[in-house]
């Protein structure tokens, strides 16, 4: 098989990359390790910055995201039972976010790739980079129980934080960055409605607590847990009693409960590599980069990489121009740094630490009462919540 571009990893980043080559004439194929049906199973962060919808729209799936995602104009931070709501709009002249799941940006995503015919490999097995530093890369793997030689000019490694693409990097040629949190998030989707129009970030002496929603009639909710808790110690009745505790007793009297159909506990780390580009192999979104997902930047974050690796292949390819592809780690990273920055400040603000000092818990306690009480403050939150520009 030959290609222009290969892509390995069918998430969104990789269908979005793919489908906004395809669209302007760039031949690219995609290979997924997992099922089709796997991939549209897994659930994932919903909130998007404008800059995401954008490209989402350019590349044609605005529709459905548009007609049923939730404009937030703002969100609440409580203190114990203090409720403070940062007016997004207000303090960034009129931007917003929009809740959209993840999962239905992948749906739609696939459906257009399908749509306009582009080529993705589900459960290509033993996929293994070759020779990406020349300029006649090529990627192996196994196609319905068949060794496959793909031949492409360049290879977009979208796969993920465990993917083949990161691993294939001689080690003397990469550094990384890693901060492992000392806690994690039990996160459940419950069919019930949300128990506010926004987003509610609850710091509480028992820990960090987040009320979101995936629609006005299906809820997500997380607390902070102990990284080692099992997902079978926490019943659905533990979980709403608990989560009522770290809120303000109005929202926590008004919520409604009910069975979870999700379940799961997420570690929470921090984790930059450097460089993004190792010859005519890009690393791409969660293969390079991780965040906690306080401030919902993981997703937009692989989008703002998107933006700059095809702007750099759309200059290859259709300009004969290398100079925003030959700087697209820096560029990248750039935003990289900024957005991990701010989902550590986001991170260290709201939750507790079990090996936190005293003197640090009151720095951390004073950081979230400045920040609640300056506009100043304030406005610095909402512009990287809305998302920084690229």
């Amino acid at each position: 098989m030959t290609t222009q571009v290969c892509i390995i990893g069918a998430g969104p980043s990789g269908l979005l990359l793919g489908q906004l080559l395809h669209d302007i004439g760039v031949e690219t194929l995609i290979l997924e390790r997992a099922s089709l049906d796997h991939v549209l199973s897994r659930v994932r962060a919903g909130v998007l910055e404008q800059g995401t919808m954008r490209m989402l729209v350019t590349a044609g799936i605005g529709g459905r995201m548009h007609a049923q995602g939730l404009v937030h104009e703002g969100f609440a931070i409580t203190r114990d039972d203090d409720i403070h709501r940062i007016d997004l709009t207000g303090l960034t002249g009129g931007k917003w976010v929009t809740v959209y799941g993840q999962t239905e940006v992948t749906r739609d995503l696939v459906d257009r790739r399908a749509e306009t015919g582009g080529v993705t490999h589900y459960e290509a097995d033993g996929v293994a980079l070759h020779e990406f530093d020349s300029v006649k890369p090529y990627v192996t793997c196994r196609i319905g129980g068949e060794e496959v030689r793909i031949d492409c000019r360049f290879i977009a490694g979208c796969d993920g934080f465990h993917g083949a693409s990161r691993r294939s990097v001689p080690e003397d040629a990469i550094r990384t960055f890693e901060k492992v949190y000392p806690f994690g998030w039990l996160g459940i989707l419950s069919d019930v409605p949300p128990v506010s129009h926004e987003l509610i970030y609850a710091s509480h002496s028992r820990g960090f607590a987040l009320c979101s929603m995936r629609s006005r009639s299906r809820s997500r909710y997380y607390i902070q847990c102990n990284a080692g808790d099992s997902i079978d110690a926490w019943s659905d009745d533990r979980f709403w009693t608990e989560l009522r505790r770290r809120l303000p007793p109005g929202i926590a009297e008004s919520m409604v409960t009910g069975p979870s159909f999700e379940k799961s506990i997420a570690p929470l780390r921090s984790f930059v590599a450097e460089p993004m580009r190792f010859g005519n192999l890009f690393l791409v979104g969660d293969a390079a980069h991780i965040v906690p997902p306080t401030g919902a930047k993981g997703l937009n974050l692989a989008a703002s990489d998107v933006h700059y690796l095809f702007e750099g292949l759309r200059g290859h390819f259709l300009e004969r121009d290398n100079h925003l592809l030959d700087t697209y780690s820096s560029r990248a990273l750039d935003r990289v740094w900024k957005a991990v920055r701010f989902s550590w400040w986001m991170t260290t603000m709201l939750h507790r630490f079990p090996d936190q000092s005293p003197f640090e818990a009151r720095i951390m306690e004073s950081e979230l009462a400045y920040t609640l009480g300056s506009e100043a403050a304030q406005t610095a939150l909402a512009e990287n919540y809305v998302g920084l520009p690229y």
